[in-house]
């Protein structure tokens, strides 16, 4: 009897972590039903992160903001709230309020972090001990500006603030938040410019170091709380602490992990390239496998036949690519990370 333990990120755009756990774990037990299969969803610091983090602690409680909105990342209101941990750590997050999927056009000049400040100002004002704040998946390149104008005077709480980060990306520059990030919120080539001299404006306005790694998180969110006084952190690995994926992904027999794409991106920040570091059986399972992550890995481009296939019945693979894990010489695969 093995020890596996679940715990992929969500397929963007397809499926949620939680439901891609669960189809993982069906299609494992139909093969060994005997065995203790764990399912531990996870998140970088990006969109799903609150849900993650409410599914694995006890008492973790939604709140919402006074008036019940806040201003989204085009401007109109949208429901503003944090999850309250129940030991004085509110939880925010930024793809909740001002994410790329909420902008009904992608508009990558007009996009506004600002409801992200709006729902931290909240949990401040609530009387949080520690907060920690997720930003990736946003829909902005705004240097993160309206997130501080939004927080007004406030400053951390006394237990201070974290920042997760699902990118270490620098604010300016060739690797930047603009040049990296600014075509896939919709920026033209002529944008890009324009958001990069925004950008520099905000490091000339904020004087703090533009080159910390993070500091370009979503479009620079990370380098105006940096400024606030708030700290970076890997994403992947916070969520990773917070449900009980590092302590249980050591113990395991076999840690299967995935997402819509791994790629050489995956090892920089993400939940694949975590695991892979971290745990010492690791198994790969991704919509699409573009670089080899050094251990058994699955693409369900593959076993469907074609991305638009596997996209169109994503938990329907996910079980499949779950049972043909299954099947392997599990006990023999290492992740490449971890030592013996």
């Amino acid at each position: 009897m093995a020890t596996v333990v679940i715990a992929p990120d969500s397929f963007k755009g397809t499926c949620p972590s939680e439901r891609a756990a669960a189809a993982i774990a069906r299609g494992w037990r139909s093969v060994r039903p005997d065995d203790v299969v764990t399912e531990i969803p996870q998140a970088d610091g990006g969109e799903g992160t609150l849900a993650c983090v409410r599914r694995a602690v006890p008492g973790a409680e939604l709140r919402a903001v006074p008036g019940g909105t806040v201003t989204g990342p085009a401007g109109s209101p949208v429901p503003g709230v944090w999850l309250d941990l129940g030991d004085g750590t509110a939880l925010c997050e930024l793809a909740v309020v001002a994410g790329l999927h909420l902008m009904p056009a992608l508009d990558a000049l007009a996009a506004t972090s600002r409801g992200l400040g709006e729902v931290i100002a909240a949990a401040i004002d609530a009387g949080c001990e520690r907060l920690v704040v997720a930003i990736g998946g946003s829909a902005s390149t705004d240097g993160g500006m309206p997130v501080l104008e939004a927080l007004g005077s406030r400053r951390p709480p006394v237990g201070g603030a974290v920042v997760l980060t699902d990118v270490t990306a620098p604010l300016l520059g060739p690797s930047g938040a603009a040049a990296v990030f600014g075509p896939q919120k919709g920026a033209s080539p002529a944008q890009v410019e324009a958001l990069e001299s925004r950008l520099e404006a905000v490091a000339a306005r904020l004087g703090s170091d533009p080159t910390a790694p993070g500091a370009g998180a979503a479009g620079g969110v990370g380098y105006a709380l940096l400024h606030w006084g708030a700290t970076l952190t890997p994403g992947a690995a916070a969520v990773a602490r917070i449900t009980g994926l590092a302590q249980a992904g050591v113990a395991a027999d076999l840690v299967i992990t995935g997402e819509g794409r791994f790629d050489a991106q995956s090892r920089t920040g993400k939940v694949a390239g975590h695991a892979l570091d971290a745990f010492p059986r690791v198994a790969v399972i991704a919509g699409e496998v573009a670089a080899d992550p050094g251990c058994w890995s699955v693409s369900l481009t593959a076993l469907a036949g074609s991305a638009e296939a596997a996209m169109a019945a994503p938990e329907h693979w996910l079980e499949r690519a779950g049972a043909l894990a299954a099947g392997q010489p599990w006990a023999a695969v290492r992740s490449p990370g971890v030592a013996p």
